[in-house]
């Protein structure tokens, strides 16, 4: 939920500003308990190991030497929970890879995650992936979700009904907001 794809940039997520008011209900209702996290570009571009750096040539205007300054921060609407939310920086799709995001999560005794975002075939799916290999249950708020691709984002739908149902429970806003009540 980052200002890089709601703007008009090559990562434009055309229908990111209609779940945003799904996704701020769920920050405003326990913004102590919220981490985002943020997909910061390489510097430039070519920089990244192994694929990372062919991926940073591809997108070149996205790398943070060309991005405008700021694009990398979460929208407003959404920045405006920070603190008490905390933010996770990084550098690939994946947020349990170089991070202390397990750890932060288990310090806390966290068993299941509440996850909305962008993209939803794309960190969505690392992040949701990463959270059933380490034995979280995952609540996939449905109309929290947006990607660039409605063919995939809809695959994905479908995949988590089908394929996930012991770790992963898909919801709408409303019926998480129900379960907190």
């Amino acid at each position: 939920m980052q200002r890089l794809f709601r703007e008009e940039t090559d990562w434009h997520t055309p229908w990111m500003s209609r779940i945003l008011p799904n996704v701020e209900r769920l920050v405003a209702s326990h913004p102590e308990r919220t981490i985002f996290t943020r997909f910061i570009p390489a510097q430039h571009p070519g920089e990244g190991r192994g694929t990372w750096a062919g991926y940073s040539r591809r997108w070149a205007a996205m790398t943070r030497d060309r991005l405008a300054p700021g694009l990398v921060d979460l929208v407003p609407e959404l920045a405006r929970f920070v603190p008490p939310a905390q933010t996770l920086d990084k550098a690939v799709y994946s947020p349990w890879l170089g991070s202390d995001l397990d750890a932060r999560l288990q310090a806390r005794g966290i068993d299941t995650l509440v996850v909305t975002g962008g993209e939803t075939d794309v960190c969505v799916l690392a992040s949701v992936l990463g959270a059933v290999d380490l034995g979280y249950r995952v609540v996939l708020v449905t109309d929290g979700l947006c990607s660039s691709c409605d063919t995939a984002h809809d695959a994905l739908i479908t995949m988590y009904h089908a394929r996930y149902g012991q770790q992963v429970h898909p919801a709408t806003t409303e019926e998480v907001c129900r379960a907190w009540t």
